[in-house]
């Protein structure tokens, strides 16, 4: 799924363990409870996607755009978020434990704990 136009789908509680959606256009898709363990997100948009209570264990998510996207309590154990941008991203209660987030953008993102990060360097702890 290489590229697919995914845009406002809704995929709520698949099973995309180790999908290939690099490069994917999931705008607005509801990806609420799916299962992307493993999946390579990489370079995917998913501006304003719901991925609340998603399984992201593992997954790659190397420059994703997460612009506006609902993490709520997803599971990101171990997720490589490099440079990924999470402006406006609500991560309230998502465990981040182990991820790699060198470089991602955290402009006005909703944090785990419920507190915000804000532009210059502000950041979320795992």
């Amino acid at each position: 799924m290489v590229g697919a136009d995914l845009s406002g789908a809704n995929l709520t509680g698949a099973n995309l363990t180790g999908a290939n959606l690099t490069d994917a256009n999931l705008v607005f898709a509801r990806l609420k409870d799916t299962n992307l363990f493993a999946a390579d997100l990489s370079g995917a948009d998913l501006t304003n996607a719901v991925l609340a209570s998603a399984v992201l264990y593992g997954a790659s998510l190397r420059y994703t755009n997460l612009t506006g996207a609902n993490l709520f309590a997803a599971d990101l154990r171990g997720a490589n978020l490099f440079a990924a941008d999470l402006t406006d991203a609500d991560l309230r209660d998502a465990d981040l434990n182990f991820a790699n987030l060198f470089d991602v953008i955290w402009s006005f993102t909703t944090c785990p704990d419920g507190s915000a990060a804000f532009r210059n360097g502000g950041y979320c702890s795992r």
